[in-house]
């Protein structure tokens, strides 16, 4: 079969039990998120998630509003950095190393110990990182024993 000829790409996923429900907890946690952030009403979860699903994913949502509230801002401008790196660029090259670190210093003052959940966020406004620690329940981890 030549398959040079195709000019789309056609994908099949099985929609499976686990991918749905797996789809209507990223929906409801989402949902639920937004709702947080913006003040907006409460979400009701839809009755094909579990009990612990639905905390899990309350737990999710409030880890990520934690951090949401908690921005760090740097004063990098992470769109420009990313203009002047390559893939080439493998940190092992100190010459080319300083180069970048003279054109775009890494905008922080020393070291910041970051403990509660946060997002870090460059000159521009954009959220260039989350730190989310302990946003997945052991009940979500899968664990192999």
């Amino acid at each position: 079969m030549n398959t040079s000829s195709m000019s789309t790409c056609d994908i099949k996923i099985w929609c499976t039990w686990a991918l749905a429900v797996t789809h209507e907890a990223g929906e409801y946690t989402e949902q639920k998120f937004n709702a947080e952030k913006t003040g907006g009403e409460p979400v009701i979860p839809s009755l094909n998630l579990d009990t612990d699903l639905v905390m899990a994913c309350d737990h999710l949502a409030d880890v990520l509003i934690k951090a949401y509230k908690n921005p760090i801002k740097m004063q990098i401008d992470i769109a420009r950095y990313s203009k002047l790196i390559s893939p080439k660029n493998t940190g092992h090259n100190e010459e080319k190393e300083e180069k970048l670190l003279e054109r775009c210093p890494p905008g922080h003052e020393g070291t910041k110990l970051v403990d509660k959940p946060g997002t870090i966020i460059d000159a521009s406004g954009t959220i260039i990182a989350w730190y989310l620690p302990d946003a997945l329940t052991e009940t979500t981890q899968v664990r192999n024993v």
